[in-house]
């Protein structure tokens, strides 16, 4: 038996082994899987009516949050005289046609829904005036002594989302753009735009719809580097690049994607694929595709997505490799559970079955978080309350699916996803044609209950893996232990990984970090490919057991760069592998299947 064979078997050892041990102590577990009571599954059957109702969001925590900001405001005659006083200040300045720029609490952005000239015609620059100075009100208005910081940030955030529906760019009769379009179009702009909402509203697409639906095929011209299935187990497939240079560095590397996601968000079109610049830059690289779940794999654990993936890969690099050592990294919650694996590796006693795995050369984290004490606004989403009716929502399918969860994110952008995007298609007749990352962003995937309920807990609520309370196995993992460099990259717009909550893991280890502050969004920052136009990026190295330093001083201290950061990462992974030896092909022995495999394939009608 040869070292992939090994590999595989331990797969299935370990697959009969959490077999054998499911049942009872599984829904002892958690109660997003355990057996219900008939009152219960009443509770349940409720509160899951209700939910789309309000988004899928629960309605609980929202009322709670108004109630505190309320009842706090309701007893602060004071503060109610203050903001009292804002309003006429900010209603004069309406009139006035200035943005509050008079006073301290006005307030005026680069808003670009109004920066066409025809809003400076009256009396549409008197709305833009009016809508801007009722955003700096309910800025300052949201603020009320007392109130949680939780309840305060909810009651902002949907503050924001109520004016920005209400925002006059959104109507044909207060938006001038839309008016001239729709006279200078005789009306044909508006009957393109009723045709695009009909299209929406019976989710019978135009034919337009259907020739941009077919423009981005996986396998196609998107996910296109050739490579081989190395290994497939239950919740993974192993996915090993063929080599494009005739020699590459002996340290082959991992990437752990996130599930939540399709992998190929790393593999787009051959222009913009990451895996494609590393192989053409001398790497051997494998990439992990995640099973998209279905109602049986409602009991997949944070375990089993820690062993049958991370783990079950990093033994399978190795053994295909022939090599004792890697580099690996993890994007978004893969980066989370590559470090919690890191972590464990780490440890002087190892996940039992896996003590002979590779060692980890180097740790690249991209936009991932460790420490979750501040999220971001995707934390405002998930508290008590909300996990409770997620619970609910996973218990009754078995898993969460991929638009139930795009909801949330959708909430974080409602300005450019909802309401920009409704102008330009419904007013304005405008379809969008998308790209391939807009492509893969609407492929979406389910993440299985028990998984769902305990990632939420434990990293959201509890934030166990920066308090070195997070259990693999039978004992807690810290990131203290994780000795190897780093590489991270965040992103300057990120409302999933905030940078500086990704930064924090420099206050969890004394390992050296090379850290990359790169402009653009969670997704764009990252898919951001040499030869791109406005790309910049941040960089700075902090040394073994060096001094603490804040995030904002490593701002001010960071050196400043145009481009991408890929060329950047490439030479640092280059500088810490070995020199080049002769490239090898992928054995036929150890192909399962053509690149991109068969899990990155399912998908489930209406999702």
């Amino acid at each position: 038996m040869d070292r992939h064979d090994r590999s595989v078997s331990r797969t299935d050892t370990a697959s009969r082994r959490r077999a054998a041990e499911a049942g009872s102590a599984i829904e002892k577990a958690d109660p997003a899987v355990r057996t219900e009571t008939p009152t219960e599954r009443l509770d349940r059957l409720i509160q899951t009516a209700v939910a789309p109702v309000a988004g899928n969001l629960s309605p609980i925590a929202l009322s709670l949050a108004f109630a505190d900001w309320a009842w706090h405001l309701a007893a602060s005659p004071g503060r109610q005289l203050e903001l009292a006083t804002l309003a006429a200040q900010l209603a004069a300045d309406t009139l006035r046609l200035d943005n509050g720029t008079a006073h301290a609490n006005g307030y005026h952005n680069d808003d670009p829904r109004f920066h066409a000239e025809e809003w400076d015609q009256w009396p549409f620059k008197l709305w833009r005036t009016g809508f801007h100075n009722a955003e700096a009100f309910w800025n300052e208005a949201a603020k009320v002594p007392g109130v949680t910081e939780h309840h305060g940030a909810l009651v902002s955030f949907f503050a924001r989302q109520y004016l920005d529906m209400m925002s006059p760019a959104n109507r044909l009769n207060t938006n001038p753009v839309v008016l001239k379009n729709a006279i200078d179009s005789g009306g044909q702009a508006l009957l393109r735009g009723w045709r695009n909402w009909l299209a929406d509203f019976t989710r019978v697409p135009t034919p337009e719809d259907i020739a941009n639906a077919s423009r981005f095929v996986v396998g196609g011209n998107v996910a296109v580097t050739p490579g081989k299935v190395v290994l497939r187990n239950h919740l993974i497939e192993l996915i090993r690049y063929a080599p494009q240079t005739e020699q590459v560095h002996p340290e082959p590397l991992l990437i752990v994607p996130s599930w939540i996601m399709k992998f190929y968000i790393l593999d787009l079109s051959p222009h913009n694929s990451l895996v494609r610049y590393l192989v053409e830059h001398g790497h051997t690289v494998y990439m992990i595709s995640w099973r998209n779940p279905d109602e049986s794999d409602r009991e997949l654990s944070m375990d089993d997505y820690l062993e049958l993936g991370v783990l079950d890969a990093i033994g399978a690099v190795g053994a295909d490799a022939g090599t004792d050592r890697i580099h690996a990294m993890g994007y978004c919650l893969g980066g989370t559970l590559l470090a919690i694996a890191a972590a464990a590796l780490a440890r002087t006693e190892r996940v039992p079955g896996y003590e002979q795995l590779p060692e980890l050369l180097s740790l690249t984290l991209l936009a991932a978080q460790v420490d979750f004490s501040s999220p971001g606004e995707l934390g405002l989403f998930i508290d008590e309350s909300q996990v409770n009716l997620l619970d609910h929502l996973t218990k009754g399918q078995g898993y969460l699916k991929g638009s139930q969860m795009a909801g949330s994110f959708q909430f974080l952008h409602t300005r450019d996803l909802v309401w920009t995007r409704r102008m330009r298609e419904y007013l304005m007749g405008e379809r969008g044609q998308g790209n391939d990352l807009m492509a893969w962003n609407a492929d979406t995937t389910r993440l299985p209950a028990r998984m769902h309920h305990e990632y939420l807990v434990a990293l959201y609520l509890k934030n166990a893996l920066a308090h070195a309370r997070y259990m693999v196995g039978e004992r807690s993992v810290s990131l203290n232990d994780l000795e190897m460099p780093m590489f991270m990259v965040s992103t300057e717009r990120d409302h999933v990984s905030p940078w500086r909550s990704v930064y924090k893991l420099h206050r969890l280890t004394d390992a050296e970090i090379t850290f990359v502050l790169t402009s653009g969004g969670h997704n764009g920052g990252i898919v951001a490919e040499p030869g791109r136009g406005n790309r910049r990026y941040r960089i700075a190295t902090r040394a073994a057991h060096a001094r603490w330093v804040g995030a904002d001083h490593w701002l001010q201290a960071a050196e400043s760069h145009e481009g991408s950061w890929w060329p950047a990462w490439q030479a640092w992974l280059a500088a810490h592998s070995s020199a080049p030896v002769k490239a090898r092909p992928i054995p036929a022995s150890h192909a399962l299947s053509d690149a991109p495999g068969e899990y990155v394939m399912q998908r489930y009608p209406g999702e």
